[in-house]
């Protein structure tokens, strides 16, 4: 779990400070509930860390 998940995870994670939040709340959003943005002056990830987190949930299942 730690290798295939939580390590890939928070590659993602430590990309930005303050993904911390916004990483927990794409991957709230990409199974399917409202999590609504972080707000400022945090950002959400981006469009290709977001499909990274599509990837790495997938995989999880």
């Amino acid at each position: 779990m730690l290798r295939d998940f939580y390590y890939p995870f928070a590659r993602i994670r430590d990309r930005k400070a303050g993904y911390a939040v916004s990483a927990v709340k794409a991957g709230v959003r990409l199974r399917g509930f409202d999590a609504g943005p972080v707000r400022a002056p945090l950002t959400d990830l981006t469009d290709e860390e977001v499909e990274m987190m599509r990837e790495l949930i997938a995989a999880a299942k």
